[in-house]
């Protein structure tokens, strides 16, 4: 009783020990990952039906022997290939963040009210002023020169 007990145990652990593999896992959740090891495997099984009873002159003769071979080292070298490859993130804050600004910068594109409420934000509301001139020619004098000129 004591052994099924065991048995039991060790099956679990090696259960949890098959999740927590980062390649098991990738194995197990990616149908090209394994499409590229059946391949591997079934070009080796060929190959290796191929070399059986033949001497190795003749082995390295045969063009489908080669083909076979090629094909299945292509294959785990893909597959090796997706292993070594770092999952990809899907959205996160930097994309939400890139959208944002995209966005804002759209906006004062397209609007002058928030662009001038914007620029005014940053550097200060403009001062609105009259400008009057100290220069100003009395009134006696404009027809004194209206005069000379003709």
């Amino acid at each position: 009783m004591a052994s099924k007990k065991t048995a039991a145990a060790g099956a679990f652990a090696a259960g949890q020990a098959a999740r927590e593999n980062p390649y098991l896992r990738k194995l197990m959740e990616d149908p090209e990952l394994r499409d590229e090891l059946r391949t591997a495997f079934e070009s080796a099984r060929k190959a290796y039906s191929r070399i059986d009873g033949k001497g190795p002159t003749k082995a390295f003769e045969d063009k489908k022997l080669q083909r076979d071979l090629k094909k299945s080292a292509d294959s785990l070298k893909s597959a090796a290939d997706s292993l070594r490859a770092k999952p990809k993130r899907r959205g996160g804050l930097g994309k939400l963040l890139f959208l944002a600004v995209l966005g804002a910068a759209l906006a004062m594109v397209v609007n002058e009210d928030l662009r001038k409420k914007a620029l005014d934000a940053l550097f200060g509301a403009e001062e609105e002023y009259e400008y009057t001139s100290t220069t100003t020619p009395s009134p006696a004098a404009a027809p004194a020169e209206s005069a000379n000129a003709s």
